[in-house]
C-alpha cells in the first residue's frame, strides 16, 4: 500500500506558484517536442505525462533511492504533485518504496525494451559488436543522439577499461566522446550551432577540447573523413575511435565505437588497425540496415 513519508504539504510554495492541482507551471525546457518555437507549449501538449516522466527521470545509478522532498527538488514539484506521481507510479508497479525512500522497480525496463525491440540498429549492430569485440579484444559501443545526449543502445564489452559503467541506456555528453564527434559532425548546421549555445563544456580531463571554435574544426574534420578519434578526452587512460552507421538513404542515424586503454594500444594502432574493422562492420550494418527497412 501506499506508504506515508513526509507528504501533506506545500508550505514551502511561492504565493501565486501553484495551479489548482498543486503543481508548479514547469519551467521551459528548450528543444522539447511539444515546444513552440516562440516558447509557448502546443495546445495539445499533456503536462501531467512530461511530470510523470520526469519522476521516473529523476532517479539515476547514482541517486538509485530518494525521498519524496528530494524527487520533488529534482523535478521542480511540489510536494504534494511529487507525492501523487510517486503514489500513481507506484500502484502501477514502476516505483517501490521502503520507508520514506522511493525506488524504480524492474517494470520500468519495459519501456526502454519497447524501444530497443523495434529499434532496427540495436538488434543488426548486437551480433556485429559482438565479433568485432572478439576480434580486436576491446570493447565496442553503438550509440544515438538523443537531445543533448549520447545514449548506448549497443555494446559489447571485452574488459572494463572505464571507471565509468557503460551499459545500454547510459547517457554521455557527445563532445568529449568518438561516437558523439561523429554524431554531432553530421547534424545540420542550425542544429549543431544551437547545440554548441547551450552547452557549457566542462573540462573532464586535461585534454578536454572545451572552445567551441576548436570542436568545430574538430568535427568538420570528422565530417570530411568519415571517422574520428578521441585520446582521453572523457576519462584520463581511454582512447576510441568511430565511424557513422547509415539508414537506406545515406543518413547518419548511429555511431559505432571501439574503445581501449592508451597504455596499450597507440592512437596509431587505432587508425591503422581498428578503423578498417570498424569501417567493415559499420558497411555490414547500413546494408542489413537498408534491407530490414
Amino acid at each position: 500500500m501506499a506508504p506515508s513519508p513526509d507528504v501533506n504539504t506545500d508550505e514551502d510554495q511561492p504565493a501565486g506558484a501553484a495551479r489548482a492541482d498543486g503543481e508548479r507551471p514547469a519551467g521551459a525546457r528548450r528543444g522539447a517536442a511539444g515546444d513552440r518555437p516562440g516558447g509557448g507549449r502546443r495546445t495539445d501538449f499533456v503536462q501531467s505525462l512530461d511530470r510523470g516522466l520526469a519522476v521516473i527521470r529523476c532517479f539515476s545509478s547514482e541517486h538509485p533511492s530518494l525521498t519524496l522532498s528530494e524527487v520533488a527538488e529534482r523535478t521542480g514539484l511540489t510536494r504534494a504533485a511529487a507525492r501523487r506521481f510517486l503514489l500513481t507510479l507506484q500502484e502501477l508497479g514502476y516505483v517501490g518504496s521502503s520507508g520514506r525512500q522511493f525506488s524504480l522497480r524492474p517494470r520500468v525496463l519495459a519501456l526502454g525494451y519497447a524501444y530497443l525491440s523495434s529499434f532496427s540498429v540495436s538488434q543488426i549492430a548486437q551480433p556485429h559488436l559482438e565479433d568485432l569485440a572478439e576480434e580486436l579484444h576491446e570493447s565496442c559501443s553503438v550509440s544515438v543522439l538523443d537531445g543533448d545526449d549520447l545514449v548506448y543502445v549497443a555494446r559489447a564489452s571485452a574488459n572494463r577499461i572505464m571507471t565509468i559503467a557503460l551499459t545500454v541506456g547510459t547517457r554521455l555528453p557527445p563532445y568529449p566522446t568518438s561516437m558523439g564527434r561523429i554524431l554531432l559532425a553530421h547534424l545540420p548546421e542550425a542544429e549543431l550551432d544551437a547545440y554548441l549555445r547551450r552547452t557549457t563544456m566542462r573540462k573532464l580531463t586535461e585534454h578536454t577540447i572545451t572552445d567551441p571554435a576548436e570542436l568545430r574544426a574538430v568535427l568538420a574534420t570528422a565530417r570530411a573523413r568519415g571517422w574520428t578519434a578521441v585520446d582521453q578526452e572523457l576519462e584520463a587512460g581511454v582512447r576510441s575511435i568511430a565511424v557513422p552507421i547509415r539508414d537506406s538513404s545515406r543518413k547518419v542515424v548511429a555511431a559505432i565505437n571501439a574503445s581501449a586503454h592508451a597504455a596499450r594500444v597507440p592512437m596509431r594502432t587505432l587508425e591503422k588497425q581498428f578503423l578498417p574493422r570498424l569501417q567493415e562492420a559499420a558497411r555490414q550494418i547500413d546494408s542489413e540496415l537498408a534491407a530490414r527497412l
